[in-house]
């Protein structure tokens, strides 16, 4: 009874449970990013609600794609992290995962799709941000956007 009570209180954690081979992969607070956990700032970390490494996860069933790296929870809402440089020359491939992100909540996760937070796809910058805001890779990361920051502050 209790774990059904911290389902209820926790909507991530319940999301991840309806998905098969990532609940297995669900951990508390931030563990899943492991060292990147350190780019995330959390204005309070009372309200975190677990985190998922979706490029781990799901590395065996979509081997070829390139994976989103992360998803968490936090006040109720899902938000999804990729980290990875910020300079001109990757823009195109986060913009890649960004496609196979929202076709794969589409067609997979529903659930999740459904509390992802209104700003929800975040790339932060794995070390400094060097994609200078008059290039054409800045204003396609903007127009979708996925502008690269060092850090990712939630409210």
């Amino acid at each position: 009874m209790k774990n059904r009570h911290r389902k209820a209180r926790n909507p991530f954690a319940a999301a991840m449970n309806t998905l098969p081979g990532i609940a297995d992969c669900y951990q508390q607070g931030l563990q899943a990013l492991g060292s990147h956990s350190q780019k995330i700032v959390p204005k309070s970390t009372r309200l975190l609600q677990g985190s998922v490494s979706l490029d781990t996860c799901l590395q065996a069933a979509f081997p070829d794609d390139n994976r989103w790296d992360y998803a968490l929870g936090y006040a109720g809402r899902a938000y999804f992290v990729e980290v990875h440089p910020a300079y001109p020359g990757e823009t195109k491939v986060v913009l890649k995962k960004l496609e196979w992100l929202k076709t794969w909540l589409q067609q997979n996760a529903p659930d999740l799709e459904r509390i992802k937070a209104k700003n929800a796809f975040h790339w932060v910058a794995s070390g400094r941000v060097d994609i200078p805001s008059t290039t054409r890779e800045y204003k396609q990361a903007a127009q979708a956007g996925l502008v690269p920051h060092s850090k990712l502050h939630l409210p």
